[in-house]
């Protein structure tokens, strides 16, 4: 008998499986296909934790891997002697996230593990926010981020506020791989849990708190109170959890004209307006574009389902289009604001710090250097993010990490979350946009200023999926002939430096020099080309895909646009 057919008859014949799970798996007996892809493997407890679709089976996201994702942390909080400080845990509007996140409550619970639950689904980054906020060892958010309605995940962090990274990742993936018996993972009632002081409700206190933290962000309260008036602004939460955050900040910061998209308000994790709530997607925007043209608004924001990332449309006033930014567009375009203001306010500290990943905009470089700020580059991932922050705390406040972006739509503005903030993003926007307004610009003509004082800086992304083991040795293959023959030009442009991640090495290649990346090892290359070019190229590491990001500076627009076409053209080749 096949291993899957195995493992799908010794769940029906468990009596640690639910009698209703159970009805679930009689219902698809004899559909092989179905079963084999429920139960060809365990779903993977890896460094973002889990994610998968909704069902019963060992590779699918259900009470069972759940909880025993849980048990194995447990274990480790329990090695650690982090009882008493307890987790933190919030969960968004998907489907089974409520459940998921109480039967994590009670596992925790019944290891004698304090919990402190929200109340009601909340962002991603108050759960950040929150693990600090009350001295937990560790923190969960139940969400699968932007995926289709049928996923859920669980993301797990650690005592900073922070996705969990080397070495104690590795260190609660062996402890959750250890939990091999279901009968092993423990459980109580929320009456016991409750009676015992293991179980604590959090909510409006918290809410509070973390609106304190972003209203201390705002670099330029006058220009709010002055401007305001003049500013429409449309927001979609695309049924998840920013809504009432997001509302609740701008009310309170005196924005008066914000329209949220009714059809998309309320949380609903079948996402019945979208095919996927994805805000890098055009298609996500329909409904908020149509009230945008409706009540002639000058920015459009919306929110991934737990919040922590941010998708934006500009007016146009010139052509009276609205105008997509991709995640560098609106990475930099907050940089600029923030340290121009802190500037102008002289709140600009000598040890100022921003951080963007390696595949983020060069753009960035040039602002750190025109305000004079030391700039950080690390890996993708805002875990990544998070370890540099940490190591300014650790360095006795060496830096002051004044904002942190990267380039899949997400950032933070200080320090008050370790993760991405969607909130923080959409309330940082609305403020720039009443300092431009002032000047009678828009946010799409200050991108423009932005293009003239630095240079036209011009970003894409594409993917190649190749699925299955061919799939995986094909990129394997590909990673390696591109180390082992190297290109010394690409589109034209010469290659002037490599970094080879895995190598842990920047090499120059006129010269053979070369230095440490000072990163953790990473499948990555990256080629500094001429004239401030540059592309990379990574093995997805959640997909069967190869990822290649470029980037380029020119003179206009248009010229990025066909040297960006010439690069991907390249690209596509050496991916062939």
């Amino acid at each position: 008998m096949e291993k899957y057919l195995e493992n799908y008859h010794t769940w029906l014949e468990n009596p640690v499986i639910d009698e209703k799970d159970k009805e679930e798996l009689r219902k698809i007996e004899g559909n092989t296909k179905e079963i084999e892809d429920r139960f060809y493997k365990d779903l993977e407890f890896g460094t973002a934790g889990l994610r998968g679709i909704i069902g019963i089976g060992t590779n699918r996201m259900n009470r069972y891997t759940v909880t025993k994702a849980t048990q194995g942390l447990a274990n480790y909080i329990i090695e650690k002697g982090g009882q008493e400080r307890g987790v933190a845990i919030a969960y968004d509007s998907r489907r089974m996230s409520e459940e998921f996140s109480e039967q994590t409550a009670l596992c925790f619970n019944a290891n004698g593990i304090k919990t402190y639950r929200f109340d009601t689904l909340r962002p991603t980054p108050e759960l950040s926010f929150a693990v600090r906020e009350l001295g937990a060892i560790a923190g969960i958010v139940v969400t699968a981020s932007h995926n289709p309605p049928e996923y859920n995940g669980y993301k797990v962090y650690w005592e900073d506020g922070a996705q969990i990274v080397e070495p104690t990742d590795k260190e609660i993936i062996a402890k959750v791989n250890e939990v091999t018996n279901l009968a092993d993972i423990k459980t109580m009632s929320k009456q016991e849990a409750l009676q015992k002081g293991l179980y604590h409700v959090i909510g409006e206190e918290i809410d509070k708190r973390y609106i304190e933290e972003l209203k201390k962000l705002v670099v330029n309260q006058k220009a709010i109170e002055e401007t305001q008036k003049d500013i429409k602004i449309v927001y979609t939460p695309l049924h998840g959890t920013g809504g009432i955050p997001v509302q609740t900040i701008l009310k309170e910061l005196g924005f008066e004209n914000v329209y949220v998209v009714k059809e998309q308000e309320k949380p609903d994790g079948n996402f019945p307006t979208v095919d996927y709530p994805n805000p890098e997607d055009p298609k996500a925007f329909t409904l908020a574009l149509e009230l945008a043209k409706q009540k002639d608004a000058d920015l459009v924001l919306a929110n991934d389902p737990d919040a922590d990332r941010l998708g934006i449309y500009v007016k146009n006033t010139k052509t009276g289009e609205y105008i997509q930014f991709n995640g560098n567009m609106t990475g930099n375009l907050i940089a600029e604001y923030i340290l121009s203001q802190k500037q102008e306010h002289k709140a600009l500290p000598e040890n100022g710090a921003i951080i963007k990943t390696i595949v983020s905009s060069n753009l960035t470089d040039a602002i750190a250097k025109a305000y004079q700020v030391k700039l950080f580059s690390t890996l993708t991932g805002f875990k990544n993010v998070a370890k540099i922050i940490r190591s300014f705390e650790e360095n006795h406040n060496q830096y002051t990490c004044l904002y942190s972006y990267e380039e899949s739509y997400g950032c933070i503005i200080g320090t008050h979350a370790r993760d991405k903030d969607g909130i923080v993003a959409v309330m940082t926007l609305c403020e720039a946009a009443c300092y431009y307004k002032q000047k009678n610009m828009t946010l799409w003509d200050s991108m423009l200023a932005m293009y003239e004082k630095y240079g036209y800086y011009k970003e894409r992304q594409f993917s190649i999926t190749l699925k299955g083991i061919e799939g995986a040795e094909k990129i394997r293959k590909m990673m390696q002939t591109m180390r082992q023959n190297p290109p010394k030009e690409i589109a034209g442009e010469k290659v002037l430096e490599i970094g080879d991640y895995e190598a842990q090495t920047i090499c120059k290649v006129d010269t053979g020099e070369k230095q440490n990346t000072n990163l953790p090892k990473s499948n990555v290359l990256y080629y500094s080309l001429s004239n401030d070019n540059w592309c990379c190229m990574r093995p997805s590491g959640t997909e069967p895909k190869i990822k290649i990001y470029m980037g380029v500076k020119q003179q206009s627009l248009e010229k990025a646009e066909e040297k960006l076409n010439e690069l991907e053209k390249a690209m596509k080749e050496y991916a062939k």
